[in-house]
């Protein structure tokens, strides 16, 4: 069962509503491990000083902002939690807003609220009143060390927490080169123009969103499954997770339990085999010397 990042609760007005801010989104991503092609060992990151070209250890490692080219300015663990927000545990909404009036741009990430203990009539109090009006609430969320910028709205029987983009992260379109101007400055003539929305009405369906795929994701999962099945793989030297920076990609990954089951039914079986014939081999040629040196002594004797 999936465990809250947070419990806290949903303030507005003098309204507390106890929630649980759940995870929204699922990582399929494919992580891969950079081996050294010659002995297929995991390449290392480490950690060097640039002068002396030594390894560092963690515990002597900084922060420190670079305000200008070779000069630092250095930020220590207690100015950072200076700067942490007070409020944390606590979305705490400043306005409501149209939704249609935050464009798409804006949203980044969705978590799910969950209503805490006796907190359901509020939970749906907020709910179905976003609904009736099309509002949603903007407001602030400290996830872990950092604030957010954040939209409550309403899907379905859920309250959903999405991250949003501060103005100043927004790239304007303006900034780029396009085609100003309408249909007329382009030549664009009315037979174009019914045909174009004569296709896009014959295209158009419900959303559907289970429909679409990962197709370039689960094409490797087959090449993938079928090396593993065919034994194309390679054993290289084991290390040491916990040497490795958090960053550091692994290759434990979602599908892990499906090559599992493919070296269970395919590899481990037929891996089982040559050891067991390589027993066989072994006894038997033990066996022979042993029939040798029995027959030798006998030799000896008679002679």
């Amino acid at each position: 069962m999936a465990r809250p990042i947070w419990t806290g609760t949903l303030s507005f007005g003098l309204l507390n509503i106890p929630v649980k801010l759940m995870t929204g989104e699922r990582r399929v991503d494919l992580h891969f491990r950079m081996l050294d092609s010659r002995n297929k060992a995991p390449i290392r990151y480490e950690r060097v000083n640039e002068e002396t070209g030594e390894e560092v250890p963690w515990k002597e490692i900084v922060k420190a902002f670079e305000y200008d080219k070779g000069n630092y300015v250095v930020i220590e663990d207690a100015d950072i939690a200076a700067a942490a927000p007070e409020h944390k545990e606590t979305v705490d909404i400043e306005a409501f807003v149209d939704a249609a009036a935050i464009g798409p741009q804006f949203y980044d990430k969705p978590y799910v609220l969950e209503p805490g203990k006796k907190a359901e009539k509020g939970y749906v109090l907020l709910r179905e009143v976003l609904q009736r009006t099309g509002k949603v609430g903007v407001g602030r969320v400290v996830i872990r060390t950092r604030e957010y910028l954040a939209a409550v709205m309403p899907q379905d029987q859920a309250l959903l927490l999405l991250i949003l983009r501060y103005a100043q992260e927004i790239v304007d379109p303006a900034d780029y080169k396009l085609p100003e101007g309408g249909l007329a400055k382009w030549k664009i003539s009315a037979r174009e123009v019914d045909m174009a929305q004569k296709l896009i009405e014959s295209m158009s369906s419900d959303w559907e969103p289970d429909s679409y795929r990962d197709d370039f994701r689960e094409r490797l999962h087959k090449v993938i499954e079928q090396r593993v099945k065919s034994k194309q793989v390679v054993r290289g030297k084991s290390v040491d997770e916990s040497k490795l920076p958090e960053n550091a990609a692994t290759n434990v990954i979602d599908f892990a339990e499906l090559l599992k089951r493919s070296l269970e039914k395919k590899g481990g079986r037929t891996a089982a085999k040559p050891a067991k014939s390589a027993a066989k081999k072994t006894a038997k040629k033990t066996a022979k010397k042993r029939v040798r040196k029995g027959s030798g002594k006998g030799a000896r004797k008679s002679a």
